[in-house]
Order: structure tokens, then sequence, then C-alpha cells
């Protein structure tokens, strides 16, 4: 099949809240679709306001399927995972082109938000 979307994508604002009213923890998801049919090996950098840039994070998402990498699950090569309650931005760049979508899911109040977008797509 074709490959439709971008190797490279961007999300400037990201967050992840260490706070829950809720049963559900706050949490933010990267959605990738690669309609085609090659793996997409998937590399994540954090950048941030008040530290140094973070490469050290991967995720996978299959040829024709689809993956949500949850930020809050997702650990670096080391094992550490990303600091809650700090702003940053994440640069998402694969193999194949795939689509990126982002979502977060705050219940740091009884009354829950959720957004989404689609992340910034790069021209190369």
């Amino acid at each position: 099949m074709k490959a439709y979307g971008k190797k490279t994508w961007l999300i400037p604002d990201t967050y992840l809240n260490s706070i829950s009213k809720n049963k559900s923890p706050s949490h933010e998801s990267v959605c990738v679709l690669n309609t085609s049919d090659t793996d997409a090996k998937i590399k994540l950098t954090l950048f941030f306001e008040d530290r140094e840039k973070r490469d050290d994070f991967e995720s996978f998402c299959g040829s024709g399927k689809t993956h949500h990498i949850r930020l809050d699950k997702i650990r670096s090569k080391n094992g550490e995972p990303i600091p809650k309650d700090v702003p940053y931005a994440v640069l998402i760049e694969s193999n194949v082109e795939i689509v990126v979508q982002y979502s977060r899911l705050d219940t740091s109040a009884a009354e829950m938000a959720l957004m989404t977008t689609i992340a910034y797509p790069v021209e190369e």
C-alpha cells in the first residue's frame, strides 16, 4: 500500500500532569498510523525549557498498523520515564512516512479535559 504522511513531525506543546482526580490517570498519547508496507522505527526527541534535550526514546509501528505511544508509559533506553509536571516538546522521526496525532487527557480536575491535534508535519 502507498505510504502516507511524513517522516518528521513536531509537537510543540506537551505536558504530563501528575495530578489525577478521577479513576483514569492524566496521560498523553502520540498516535501513529503507518500505511506503508515497511515497519516504522520511531525516534522521539524531547526538548525542555530548563534542561538538555533527551533523544533516547524509541518506539515502533508495524506496517499497515496503528500504534498509540503512551507518553506516561514509554521509557528511555536507560529505563527512565518522561518527567511529569514539566513542559516539553517532541520531535518525532521515522524511517518511513507516518501520520501523527497528539492527544492529552487531563484529569487534574473533577471535570476531565481531552484535547487532540494533528502534529506539525515537516517538509523535507
